[in-house]
């Protein structure tokens, strides 16, 4: 097979960062009447936020869009440039995260990273989410099981023996964790929001 060329990677990886900027969250919202998830809520464009405004269906919508997003960007990248596959999945988190569209100011690309990572490995996606749900369920706090999850993501991508995973994760989890970094905060002072519950006052981004 030919090598992919450079301008075969670099429309890959573009694919896959503007795929992540597509700021889904706040299309479901104007489908739905909803409040400016950007200025209500804890000021974000994810899923839980949208929750947070009142519409179940809009949410689970949003987080099947935004999912998609990582989806879409791995198979394309397995299609064209198999190498950069990892990469682009990575691209696509980054453009959630800072939307090119926005302002560069997204969600914190939980929902679009198990879209990445659903591709890249079904068990690991699978180690992941089942991880996640029993955090959320006990806890009910979401910033909480996603902190966890990603975390935990390299060692349960070293017990599935996938190597080359290991590394992906990592990044990953460095990113995940940067983005709920004032999530993590208001954990540690007991001033987090649950699932369910309305937003803290002076909100600030959470999923």
């Amino acid at each position: 097979m030919t090598p992919p060329s450079t301008f075969e990677e670099i429309i890959t990886l573009l694919v896959a960062y503007l795929c992540g900027s597509i700021p889904w969250g706040l299309f479901i919202s104007w489908l739905f009447k909803l409040q400016d998830p950007r200025t209500a809520g804890s000021g974000n464009i994810g899923a839980t936020n949208i929750l947070r405004l009142g519409d179940k269906w809009a949410a689970f919508l949003t987080l099947l869009l935004d999912a998609l997003k990582g989806i879409f960007a791995v198979l394309f990248a397995i299609i064209f440039c198999p190498s950069l596959a990892q990469l682009a999945g990575l691209l696509a988190i980054a453009g959630h995260i800072w939307p090119i569209w926005l302002g560069f100011r997204g969600g914190k690309g939980v929902a679009t990273a198990f879209g990445v990572v659903l591709v890249l490995s079904w068990p690991l996606a699978l180690s992941c989410l089942v991880s996640w749900l029993m955090i959320a369920i006990t806890s009910r706090y979401s910033s909480l099981a996603s902190v966890i999850t990603v975390a935990l993501s390299p060692l349960y991508a070293f017990i599935l023996t996938q190597v080359d995973l290991i590394v992906f994760s990592l990044v990953l989890a460095l990113l995940i964790i940067f983005t709920h970094r004032d999530n993590i905060k208001r954990l540690l002072t007991g001033k987090e929001s649950q699932i369910g519950k309305d937003s803290p006052s002076n909100p600030t981004p959470s999923e």
